[in-house]
């Protein structure tokens, strides 16, 4: 993926772009270094979404901002369904409570946090029918829990005293 990136930059006259390979827990850039993080559907993926955010914040640059796409959860979903393979492909395993999701953005320093769009995911009954029976898709389906694709915008503070955290974050 990053020799197309490079090879897509090239042809279409970007050379204000850079693409690294690296670890989303651990950028391969320097600290408070990017304006902008985009992320589409990669952070329900990754198991500690935690160290993620906080990586996140340390290449930002104070006043900076992320963009980032990916699956939540409100309620619990059926163990069958949490542990299907099909479903951890689909995005769906891995994705955590939006309330935690969204707790984990404010922990770790950011202001302004915005979850700009919600919209609900329906697995289709064919799909869950590979792994519930249709007593369990009733319930299921009563129970109020649910998947949502969500985009959270949030900013890194200029200051300190803007982060509210007890460490130096903004460094």
């Amino acid at each position: 993926m990053i020799e197309k990136a490079r090879s897509n930059a090239e042809l279409r006259g970007l050379n204000n772009v850079e693409f690294r390979l690296g670890d989303i827990e651990k950028m391969p850039v320097t600290s408070n270094v990017a304006d902008v993080i985009v992320s589409n559907c990669v952070l329900n993926l990754v198991p500690n979404k935690d160290g993620v955010f906080r990586e996140i914040f340390r290449v930002l640059k104070p006043g900076g901002h992320f963009s980032i796409s990916d699956i939540v959860l409100v309620g619990n979903l059926p163990a069958n369904i949490q542990s299907a393979a099909e479903m951890y492909a689909g995005c769906v395993s891995g994705a955590i409570q939006k309330q935690t999701y969204l707790e984990l953005i404010e922990i770790n320093g950011f202001k302004n946090i915005t979850v700009q769009k919600e919209k609900t995911i329906v697995v289709p009954d064919d799909i869950l029918s590979n792994y519930l029976s249709a007593d369990e898709i009733a319930a299921f389906k009563k129970s109020g829990a649910g998947i949502f694709s969500i985009t959270v915008f949030a900013e890194k503070p200029f200051s300190e005293r803007e982060c509210g955290c007890a460490t130096d974050c903004c460094n």
